[in-house]
């Protein structure tokens, strides 16, 4: 599935994979692309900015660290980033339902 196609619902599809547990970006990438049954694999250059991007929102936090002697930002989610996330779902499954409607999904 193209990146394109995730805009604006990109924060909602990083936020919920960050919600099962501290990941550093790449393993954030992973996440999706596996939970996604591959649709969703999205480049880092989309990726990355977005992380950085939640965190200056606060609904997320980073924090460096040196694995196997390089170094990773480990990102977690907020209390409110938990709060972004539930309205992000809200608003996903209001506007999913509609679509499907309209689609004459059952």
């Amino acid at each position: 599935m193209a990146s394109d196609r995730v805009k604006g619902h990109l924060d909602g599809l990083l936020l919920a994979v960050i919600e099962q547990g501290p990941l550093h970006g790449y393993a954030v990438i992973e996440a999706l692309q596996v939970r996604s049954g591959g649709s969703l694999a999205l480049p880092t250059g989309t990726v990355y900015p977005a992380l950085r991007r939640l965190e200056e929102a606060g609904w997320i936090s980073g924090r460096w660290s040196t694995v196997d002697g390089r170094r990773r930002r480990t990102y977690r989610l907020t209390s409110a980033g938990q709060k972004a996330l539930a309205a992000e779902r809200n608003e996903w499954s209001a506007f999913s339902g509609a679509v499907g409607r309209v689609l004459g999904e059952a």
